[in-house]
């Protein structure tokens, strides 16, 4: 089952013959703790409204956003998940040239479109793809030595994206060093767009706050992941006020509904369930590298809820866990990536056994 995003359980219910409840699905990292409870009483007592307009400019959540992070309410704007921010801040901002890491999330490549350059930033599986701040502020400079960056009046580049934790594959970048990719980028006179869609695994590597001290730093969030609010679709993001206008002139009206405003500003609230979902993401990482490690399977270290797997026969092991209702995520189809690597995410206790249970008998150790 060929998709470009994981988390299709509707499709691959229907493909295997299975009700959706049926499916185990790792391909997507989505909250095990699933739906804080709090969320769904506010939806229940929401459906009333229900035959309302949302408010198109979504002003509760966008106070709650703005009060939780200690930003400015008039920089965020709410999105249908933070996909849609993505391709509205390219629309927005129209540069010619886009700096995208490989491999990433692909959305990058696939909101800029035909019109535009892609400048790829390769990150090598020789050094499990880890990211170098001194190369990468080098492309943004085109190329120039990223010690004297500073000396060129313009970069080659109009935009560039991080991802921070990088889907697929993990890793981040602290605080410290997007900082400095940060400053280099307004001293370019490069929008730098991070995605941080994982970050609130890592909160403290959060660039949320700084984007007001820099016109030239945007900062996207997803509340999809943590929260499990992926049906619902809720996202947004601190733009620096310089841009704020164009942002809004080019995005279009109601695309938060009226559950998915309600629920973000109750999953905000619950410290309980933030709380939870750290304690339990910590423990069920373990569980996952101890039977990776004894099964003698090479992941990359992680710090979000999913691990990027080395796995010699992918597409055969991904097909054998389909049919026993097991969907993970087959990574070939990441531009830089190879053939060779699936993303698995952190589940509850017993799924995870399960998935290590199956990957024990496929990879016959």
């Amino acid at each position: 089952m060929d998709e470009p995003h994981g988390g299709n359980v509707f499709k691959a219910a229907v493909q295997l013959g299975l009700n959706e409840s049926e499916i185990v699905d790792f391909s997507a990292s989505i909250n095990p703790l699933g739906i804080p409870k709090t969320v769904l009483a506010v939806i229940r007592d929401a459906l009333r409204y229900i035959s309302n307009y949302p408010d198109s400019d979504a002003r509760d959540l966008t106070l709650a956003i703005a009060s939780n992070f200690a930003v400015d309410a008039q920089s965020v704007v709410c999105g249908n998940g933070s996909t849609e921010l993505i391709y509205l801040v390219i629309r927005a901002l129209n540069p010619d040239k886009i700096l995208i890491p490989f491999p990433t999330f692909s959305e990058y490549e696939r909101a800029a479109g035909s019109r535009r350059k892609i400048i790829p930033f390769a990150l090598s599986p020789k050094n499990e793809f880890a990211f170098n701040t001194d190369a990468f502020i080098s492309a943004m400079a085109g190329g120039g030595n990223s010690h004297s960056y500073k000396m060129a009046l313009t970069t080659s580049v109009d935009m560039a994206f991080i991802c921070n934790p990088n889907n697929p594959t993990g890793g981040i970048l602290r605080k410290s060093d997007m900082l400095k990719i940060a400053e280099a980028a307004r001293d370019l006179k490069c929008h730098l767009v991070v995605d941080e869609a994982f970050i609130d695994f890592s909160p403290e590597d959060s660039l949320l706050t700084e984007v007001e001290n820099n016109p030239y730093l945007i900062v996207l969030r997803s509340m999809t992941k943590f929260y499990a609010l992926s049906g619902l679709r809720v996202g947004y993001g601190v733009f620096p006020l310089k841009v704020i206008d164009v942002i809004k002139e080019h995005k279009e009206p109601w695309t938060v509904n009226l559950l998915a405003q309600v629920s973000g500003v109750a999953a905000l609230r619950d410290e309980s369930y933030k709380e939870d979902t750290l304690r339990t993401i910590r423990n069920e990482k373990k569980t996952l590298e101890d039977g990776f490690r004894l099964l003698k399977i090479p992941y990359l270290p992680s710090a979000a809820n999913y691990y990027l797997l080395q796995l010699d026969k992918v597409r055969s092991i991904t097909e054998s866990l389909e049919e026993k209702g097991i969907l993970i995520r087959d990574c070939s189809n990441f531009r830089g990536i190879g053939g060779a690597y699936a993303r698995v995410a952190v589940k509850s206790s017993r799924d995870n056994m399960r998935l290590l249970k199956e990957l024990a008998q496929l990879c016959k150790v």
